[in-house]
């Protein structure tokens, strides 16, 4: 079973340094069909612009390429709309489920924790991240809580598909947010999300860094130095990463 990485939203951070990233959407086959995790931006962001988006666009410099939406680079691939059976969420801000919306019949494995957060009002500053369109098309949702179950030493949350996955709990960035676990032929992929900078980078200091992503972090970096056989990547990543899948 591979994993098939796919940059689904360029910008270039202006602050706290430079540095060109990508979303980070992940599209592999499984016993119920493909699926996805995380969707970055979908078609109608690039025409009706959420306004967290169009804040981001004060820090960052954007391509805003629908190119780059999940759907069309699906399309490329050979992929319609209507074969995406299921997206796995890491969080519900817009640049990781604005895309729900071009895959319609998806069923949508979100945490409960986040599904609530979305659906909040009043919101805050921050929630503005959230855009509550992305959800009018009503999509079929499976929620998900904590079952006493574990991943290494992290509390886990077994998805019902085959290859095994499992959403892991990682609040903080948002209330609900979570990574995701994939059982490869290999070992596993351990796909952190947003509870860590882009790639893993140390050019962002602790100190601003957890207010971003979380209280996370260091447990994550410890597991990875102690686990170099597992494959983990994060929510964005820079485009030397997809750059390198590029040339394979």
């Amino acid at each position: 079973m591979s994993i098939q990485f796919l940059n689904c939203f360029t910008f270039r951070l202006r602050v706290p340094f430079k540095e060109d990233t990508g979303a980070l959407c992940l599209l592999l086959e499984t016993d119920r069909g493909l699926l996805l995790v995380d969707t970055g931006p979908g078609r109608e962001d690039y025409q009706r612009v959420p306004l967290m988006m169009r804040a981001l666009q004060l820090v960052t410099q954007m391509p805003m390429d629908p190119n780059q939406a999940a759907v069309r680079q699906l399309a490329r691939l050979n992929h319609r709309p209507e074969d995406v059976r299921h997206v796995v969420l890491t969080h519900m801000h817009f640049d990781h489920c604005g895309g729900l919306p071009d895959f319609p019949q998806a069923t949508v494995h979100v945490h409960r924790r986040e599904f609530e957060a979305f659906r909040r009002f009043p919101r805050r500053f921050l929630d503005l991240a959230y855009v509550p369109h992305h959800l009018a098309h009503q999509p079929d949702l499976m929620l998900y809580e904590a079952r006493g179950k574990s991943w290494f030493d992290f509390p886990a949350i077994p998805l019902p598909f085959e290859p095994p996955m499992w959403l892991v709990p990682l609040f903080g960035h948002t209330r609900g947010h979570c990574g995701v676990v994939i059982e490869t032929d290999g070992g596993y992929h351990f796909h952190v999300g947003s509870a860590a900078p882009i790639g893993f980078t140390e050019a962002v200091p602790q100190r601003l860094a957890r207010p971003m992503v979380g209280r996370h972090e260091a447990r994550l970096r410890a597991f990875k130095a102690a686990h170099p056989e597992i494959g983990m990547t994060t929510g964005h990543m820079p485009l030397s990463f997809f750059d390198q899948l590029d040339g394979e």
